[in-house]
């Protein structure tokens, strides 16, 4: 398979990631009290949003690709 269709596979699946779970979360762990010999952590979960929009061109972009990269020259 063509170096084409390969980049085209991997941005068909984070397509579909992106439009099935619409963002990246992510556990940080935030140092909340610091005194001497006592210390206190919490952990936070973050979320990166991934619009609608971005999974979408990420999908087309990669089925337009497969198409080009399996067309024999």
């Amino acid at each position: 398979m063509k170096p084409a269709g390969i980049i085209g596979i991997i941005l068909i699946v984070i397509g579909i990631l992106a439009l099935v779970y619409g963002g990246i979360t992510y556990t940080k762990r935030e140092k909340v009290l610091d005194l001497g010999p006592i210390q206190a952590t919490a952990e936070k979960q973050k979320t990166i949003p991934l619009p609608p929009v971005l999974g979408g061109i990420c999908l087309v972009g990669g089925i337009v690709l497969v198409i080009v990269g399996s067309r024999k020259t």
